[in-house]
């Protein structure tokens, strides 16, 4: 499965994707509103886990890679998250630290919700986040969210939470 956008194909991730995955996930400024930065082990384990998904919904974090020059650059996809207590459809994104402020994020993140409310039946798809993400958050309001809550837990302490609706996604095709 290959998702296309203008500058960007989004593929399922393989074992082969580590380096590149790496560079992501253990870059501690990139994951500073993560609980934690990544070793390898936790890598390793992100991957297996993205591919169990595939086989399991048949989606899950896909491989963001450069078009030009097939290049991992990141992740982003839709998983099932426990918000504020419900499992929800969530569009996640990491993106390497040269390749953030790009409109990668944006664009691969729009591509995600657009597969979404073709391929699936949800008729939200969410976003959530440390309070203090604000790269994050800047992304859900590009790919077409607003807020609908916000509450307090143990990692995060206040996470916040976007989301946007088949409606409101159908009359952005407009």
């Amino acid at each position: 499965m290959i998702i296309e956008t203008k500058r960007l194909l989004l593929r399922e991730m393989t074992e082969n994707d580590f380096n590149a995955l790496y560079q992501v996930l253990a870059d501690s400024d990139i994951m500073m509103h993560y609980p934690y930065t990544f070793d390898d082990a936790r890598v390793r384990g992100w991957i297996n886990k993205n591919i169990e998904r595939y086989q399991t919904f048949g989606f899950g974090l896909w491989a963001v890679c450069l078009k030009e020059t097939g290049e991992m650059i990141g992740d982003c996809g839709l998983t099932m998250q426990v918000i504020n207590g419900q499992i929800k459809p969530e569009i996640g994104y990491h993106l390497r630290a040269d390749k953030q402020r790009k409109g990668y994020a944006k664009e691969a993140a729009i591509a995600v919700r657009d597969w979404t409310f073709h391929h699936t039946p949800f008729n939200m798809v969410y976003s959530y986040m440390r309070d203090t993400n604000e790269p994050s958050i800047k992304t859900a309001i590009s790919y077409g969210c607003k807020q609908v809550d916000e509450f307090s837990d143990e990692m995060n302490e206040i996470t916040k939470v976007y989301a946007i609706s088949r409606e409101e996604w159908k009359a952005l095709q407009i």
